[in-house]
């Protein structure tokens, strides 16, 4: 972990979470005796999806219980987090969110919840870089031939997005924003389908979650240009950071667990220690570190001050590019 990854988790210090000493395992299953859900907010297939459902089997085993990962797409994000605030606090239900929880205030002039009043942390999982890929229709072998073509051929290279206002939407306009191109956004409602089309030629590029892309990128079904993260991952030290040719590009997502406010604090903190002992588990890390993510397991405090900042980081974004949607 000697090399840079990223600033706001280096500044936090979350990274040393995920070199603890596992913690101790809870002296008994989780005291529910009930369905457990754990929502995500986007469909089957993507990276909150895959993150969500090896956090959900590990935690499940601590409990020696079965939790149902639900899948809520829709409204990037919306519908499956007010799922939850919505949701009676007792341990029954909790969400995996990804960067939408802050960005989704900035971006929708109604919500029907308040990220900053509803949810409490429970813990950071993992950072998971983003690729910035091309479909094999396309001569680019860099980021630097890419931004030439934009430049030259202005909103003709389309690039897709797991819905507008998410990481991988917010790439492209940092990206556009910082280069001086312009591109055309087409938004889907998961990545899964733009990674259909992408390899399929209908659209050109995506800034994907790693986890999400890296086996079509293993398989050459897609190619990768760069990596979002301001130094090269650990993890996947094989892709050179878009920063390389776009000095001051840092663009990480994240995935975190999140419950209603009200749970009881015994609850909480029962979902707290097993979510870090979980991370923790070595064959959780494999897993995964091979979707390229780099795990966290971080404290709830260490949740919300991470929560904070990057709320002031996205909205500054969102406001300066002027994105909304109604």
């Amino acid at each position: 972990m000697s090399v840079e990854l990223d600033r706001r988790a280096l500044s936090l210090g979350l990274l040393a979470a995920s070199l603890s000493p596992a913690l101790p395992a809870m002296a008994q299953s989780f005291p529910l005796g009930r369905m457990v859900r754990l929502v995500v907010p986007f469909p089957p297939g993507g990276a909150t999806d895959v993150i969500g459902r090896i956090m959900a089997d590990k935690i499940g085993q601590i409990w020696n219980q079965t939790i149902i990962v639900e899948n809520k797409p829709g409204a990037g994000g919306n519908i499956g987090v007010s799922a939850v605030a919505r949701s009676e606090p007792n341990g029954d239900t909790f969400l995996l969110a990804s960067v939408g929880i802050v960005t989704n205030p900035f971006l929708y002039s109604k919500l029907t919840y308040d990220p900053a009043n509803d949810f409490v942390p429970i813990s950071l999982v993992a950072i998971v870089p983003n690729l910035l890929v091309v479909g094999n229709h396309l001569p680019f072998k860099s980021v630097a031939d890419l931004i030439a073509f934009a430049k030259q051929n202005p909103g003709k290279l389309k690039y897709g997005s797991s819905g507008v206002g998410t990481s991988v939407h917010l790439c492209g306009e940092l990206f556009q924003k910082m280069t001086g191109t312009v591109m055309t956004h087409v938004p889907y409602k998961g990545t899964a389908q733009a990674t259909q089309d992408l390899i399929g030629g209908h659209i050109d590029l995506i800034f994907d979650n790693i986890s999400q892309i890296l086996p079509h990128v293993k398989a050459g079904s897609v190619r990768a240009l760069g990596i979002t993260t301001a130094k090269a991952s650990p993890v996947t030290p094989e892709f050179v950071p878009i920063a390389e040719t776009v000095p001051g590009f840092d663009v990480t997502a994240w995935f975190a667990l999140f419950a209603p406010a009200k749970v009881p604090p015994a609850i909480l903190a029962i979902y707290s220690k097993d979510a870090q002992l979980a991370a923790q588990d070595p064959a959780v890390r494999q897993k995964l570190e091979g979707t390229g993510a780099i795990v966290v397991g971080s404290t709830p405090e260490e949740l919300g001050r991470f929560t904070k900042q990057e709320t002031q980081i996205w909205g500054d974004l969102i406001k300066s590019v002027g994105i909304k949607i109604e």
